[in-house]
């Protein structure tokens, strides 16, 4: 069995999420799963309408995981760095930038860093998709 040390950050964003929420009427929902470890993820965006096309803010954001802790902490993470960006910002998040607001993540687990982003891609697609 891999040992899995993780570090106290990413306990803090395990044990007390943030953005576990589901919005009203979202501007945005991404829906990604890995079959591999069976991690499931729902995540939701609120766009604040001021602005043009990509430069148009995230105002609000929440997410729902189904998974291990590293998964709830990753997308934690993600609406943390998210939240208040523009589209356009929103969508260059990385794995990079989720890895080092956590503090390291056990080598085994570094997939889930990316299901969020994926996760805030799909939401992101899923708003501009609905409006042209």
């Amino acid at each position: 069995m891999a040992n899995l040390e993780y570090s106290k950050e990413l306990m803090k964003h395990f044990k007390n999420p943030k953005y576990v929420k589901t919005l009203k009427n979202p501007s945005g929902i991404g829906e990604v799963g890995n079959i591999r470890c069976g991690d499931i993820m729902h995540l939701e965006i609120k766009v604040d309408e001021k602005g043009k096309g990509q430069s148009k803010k995230i105002k609000d954001i929440g997410f729902k995981t189904f998974g291990c802790p590293s998964a709830i902490a990753a997308s934690d993470v993600v609406c943390d760095i998210a939240k208040g960006k523009t589209l356009k910002q929103a969508k260059k998040i990385t794995k990079d930038q989720v890895l080092k607001k956590l503090k390291g993540l056990p080598t085994a687990k570094i997939h889930c860093s990316v299901l969020g982003i994926d996760a805030l891609k799909k939401a992101i697609k899923d708003y501009e998709e609905k409006n042209g």
